[in-house]
């Protein structure tokens, strides 16, 4: 007869709905806030240095996680392909966190150091140069724009002193001297710095 009075009444159906899918979000997400593997950073893994951390903001501003994902599930197809799978702790630093769910391009959570700078740089101009069926764009003018330091200066600064990451003054004032550094040679930094911390241990 109780389950009737829920079923006729969408308002109360509603509230309940709510509290149990509050309920079960608790439960899944609080414990991980403590799980040490969660919050605390896998051994090697260290904040970006100042290039890096451009190289990502330009990462995340051309959309680049829309085709590529930086997250190994732990599948043999997928480890067999692109490394040891992906662990929490890989990430703490990460903020937004790049994991993506759609691969249209192929993982790049551990491309760092598999290719060099100079394929990087060919593939970013023209990727059909190098690989000759990929359906990725090109983005020549990564290599015309400079890199906005104060903007980078501003944005670690904000991480340190809002998110805990731990940025030092010197990390910060190295974000200020990248002004005549191109978006380019950020991203391929970024790039090649993927992964290599995981892979060292």
């Amino acid at each position: 007869m109780s389950h009737e009075i829920v079923e006729k009444n969408a308002g109360l159906m509603a509230i309940l709905i709510f509290i149990v899918i509050s309920i079960g979000g608790l439960v899944e997400i609080v414990p991980l806030m403590f799980s040490r593997e969660t919050t605390e950073p896998t051994p090697g893994v260290e904040p970006y240095p100042a290039i890096q951390f451009a190289g990502r903001d330009i990462y995340v501003r051309e959309g680049c996680y829309n085709c590529h994902s930086q997250q190994i599930r732990p599948f043999r197809a997928e480890t067999e392909r692109y490394g040891d799978y992906s662990k929490a702790g890989e990430f703490v630093y990460d903020r937004p966190f790049q994991w993506g769910s759609k691969r249209t391009g192929p993982d790049l959570a551990r491309v760092g150091g598999r290719y060099t700078d100079d394929w990087h740089y060919v593939h970013l101009i023209n990727p059909r140069d190098v690989v000759p069926q990929s359906n990725m764009p090109g983005y020549p003018w990564l290599a015309e724009r400079t890199v906005d330091a104060e903007q980078t200066a501003r944005s670690m600064r904000a991480q340190r002193d809002l998110l805990g990451v731990p940025y030092s003054d010197e990390d910060i004032a190295a974000a200020e001297t990248l002004a005549e550094v191109t978006e380019m040679e950020a991203l391929i930094a970024y790039l090649q710095g993927l992964g290599i911390a995981r892979e060292a241990n």
